[in-house]
């Protein structure tokens, strides 16, 4: 049985494009394929608390060695991270916030980012000391845009810091397989955004086929 991750970090709600496509993306799935697991988390209106000290300590420390304390800092990155491992594809709504990710989705990432869970490090391997963890999955990052102008070639590519950091990140932990669905001119309005909204959801669409079929 697969199983969906299904991912929002928009702290809009009726206003968010990025939301609006993830259901969408997941309703359809859903009807091709209904016998997949599909788990929801909502990081925009349930935040994910950033890391502390005492996570650090506790995520660097061998669990037969936590304290009470260190159990109780790491308890929600284990659950998350148990969560992460546990789905065969994703599907991601990640707004563009100041040409990068949200605050509460860089959050999610440092909880996940777990060495001896989603990657390892070997220090004796000098040619390559990371080794990715979370291999063989699929993920689909739904990100919507006030303005446009954000792809490759285009005028602002230089200021997008969105779509390289997720796929470095992820790729980091060993997911390479990443479609990007973008909705663009979000506050622009008009012809524009009714355009590139369309076009989204043909890509959507488009997606499930094919995911379907695999």
């Amino acid at each position: 049985m697969l199983h969906l991750l299904h991912v929002d970090s928009s702290p809009r709600s009726e206003r968010s494009q990025s939301r609006r496509l993830t259901q969408e993306f997941v309703e359809q799935w859903k009807r091709n394929n209904p016998n997949t697991q599909i788990t929801y988390r909502d990081i925009g209106r349930n935040p994910i608390p950033h890391i502390d000290e005492h996570w650090i300590a506790a995520a660097f420390t061998p669990p037969e060695h936590h304290t009470p304390q260190l159990r109780a800092a790491i308890q929600l990155s284990d659950q998350l991270v148990d969560e992460f491992l546990a789905a065969d594809i994703y599907v991601m709504g990640i707004p563009m916030y100041n040409f990068s990710v949200p605050s509460g989705f860089k959050a999610y990432i440092d909880q996940i980012v777990r060495v001896g869970r989603t990657f390892d490090f070997a220090p004796e391997d000098a040619d390559s000391p990371y080794k990715p963890l979370v291999l063989g999955k699929k993920m689909v990052v739904i990100t919507a845009r006030g303005a446009s102008g954000y792809g490759i070639g285009e005028r602002y590519e230089s200021m997008n810091y969105q779509d390289p950091y997720l796929r470095t990140v992820f790729g980091f932990l060993g997911i390479t397989d990443i479609s990007f669905i973008t909705v663009e001119n979000d506050e622009t309005g008009g012809q524009r955004l009714a355009e590139s909204i369309a076009q989204a959801r043909s890509q959507v669409a488009e997606l499930v086929a094919s995911g379907s079929r695999t």
